[in-house]
Parts: structure tokens; C-alpha cells; sequence
């Protein structure tokens, strides 16, 4: 596949859930590494990019192979969107290609053959955007209402229905989102023209927000992912 592909991870340096979260310890690398680690792994990348408002997380992910964006702090608050932060790198990025993959260092369950099989769907599929998305049969939906009365959001509790016979629903999980420039630039949003799916397992949507976010997360990673990691790690050096 001879396409032009890059990465882009966010990470600012502000975090109010756990202080300077992007740089602290995770299964033995700072957090920001992984993505990259995993953007650089997925040999359909041709460049991997960070984003950052923090000279720390600049220089720990270039230390990973990132190309370093140094963005502005007007960008960079609590209230700003991810779409600025994106339209800012592709600015002083200054190349073409025909795919943005936008990571964000929170998700750390990814896996380099789930972004080569989203740049698979995404181009077998002709998207013009695209998200990874987990399936959420298992679970009931309530909402409250203008009264504060609670109601069923994607099932009837008066029918209960076997689990097999309802409809799929699906989550946007966070993980991966991808996009052709013209549709940022033009739209100022990640998604637009044709939007795709990009299939991950339930677990991987588990994204580090607090504390007890960060402990789960590791087990896992710890469990499942490290030693794949480690092996790959070795053979590419």
C-alpha cells in the first residue's frame, strides 16, 4: 500500500483528573510513548507527529521517534477542541498526504494491527472519515427526562427483550479517528463526507480519565499487551 499516511497524537501538558498524566510512569514508559511506540510500529505510517503545548511531552515523544509541534496555549486549555490543535499541526506540517490519524495518549490499549487494519478499511471502503467504535449490546441506556422521570434510551423495559434479539449499538471508544485533510479543513470537525467504523474489542475503549482509571488500564496492558510489545520493540531495532 504506497499511501501517504501520518500520525498526529495529542497531548497537552495541563490534566486535572491526574496531574501531568501524558509523562508519568505507565508499564514502564512515560504515557506519550506508547502512541507513538504504536504509531511507529504500523509500518502503513510514514510520519508520526506530537502535538503539545509542553516542552516535556515535546522532547519524551521525540525521544520516540515524533516529530516535535510545539502548540500554541490559546489552543491549548481545557476548552479547546481537538480540531484546533489538528488544523494548527497541518499548518506547520506544510506537506501533503492523503490520511490523518489522530491519537490521543489516554486511549493506551490500541495496537499497531488495529491502526493497519483501520488504514485497510479506510481506503478498502473509500471513508472519508472514520472513529473506532465497540460494540454495545450488553447494555441497557436510561436517561432522565424534562421531568426528572427516568426512561429507557435503547430498550423498552416493558418488552425486555432477549439480549440476542436486540439491535447492536456501538460507542465511539476514542482510540483511533481518522480523516482526509480536506475534510478538517474544510468542515473544522473530524468528521464529514463518509464516515466508517472501525471495529476494536470492548476492552480496548477503556480510556485513562482518574486515578483508578490508570491502575485498571495497567493491569491490563500488563496482562495482555506488554509482552507483544517488548518483542516487537526488539525486532525492530
Amino acid at each position: 500500500m504506497n499511501k501517504n499516511v501520518i500520525a498526529i497524537i495529542l497531548a497537552r501538558g495541563g490534566s486535572k483528573g491526574i496531574p501531568n498524566k501524558n509523562i508519568l510512569n505507565f508499564c514502564g514508559k512515560p504515557l506519550v510513548a506508547w502512541s507513538v511506540i504504536q504509531a511507529k510500529l504500523t509500518k502503513e505510517i510514514d510520519d508520526v507527529y506530537i502535538s503539545s503545548d509542553s516542552d516535556k511531552i515535546l522532547e519524551i515523544a521525540a525521544n520516540y521517534g515524533a516529530k516535535k509541534i510545539k502548540r500554541p496555549n490559546e489552543i491549548s486549555g481545557d476548552e479547546a477542541k481537538s480540531e484546533e490543535a489538528i488544523l494548527h499541526a497541518l499548518n506547520i506540517i506544510d506537506r501533503n498526504c492523503e490520511c490523518i490519524i489522530m491519537l490521543e495518549p489516554t486511549a493506551p490499549l490500541r495496537q499497531p494491527d488495529d491502526l493497519s487494519n483501520a488504514i485497510k478499511l479506510f481506503y478498502k471502503n473509500k471513508w472519508d472519515s472514520a472513529f473506532s467504535s465497540a460494540e454495545l449490546q450488553d447494555f441497557l441506556i436510561w436517561k432522565k427526562d424534562e421531568n426528572n422521570k427516568l426512561k429507557g434510551l435503547n430498550y423498552d423495559y416493558k418488552i425486555q427483550e432477549p439480549r440476542q434479539l436486540r439491535e447492536t449499538e456501538y460507542v465511539e471508544n476514542g482510540a483511533i479517528y481518522m480523516f482526509k485533510p480536506d475534510i478538517i479543513i474544510n468542515e473544522s470537525n473530524r468528521f464529514g463526507g463518509e464516515i466508517g467504523m472501525i471495529p476494536n474489542k470492548f476492552w480496548q475503549s477503556f480510556e485513562i480519565d482518574e486515578k483508578e482509571d490508570w491502575e485498571f488500564l495497567e493491569l491490563i496492558f500488563n496482562h495482555y499487551l506488554l509482552n507483544e510489545y517488548n518483542k516487537r520493540m526488539i525486532g525492530n531495532k
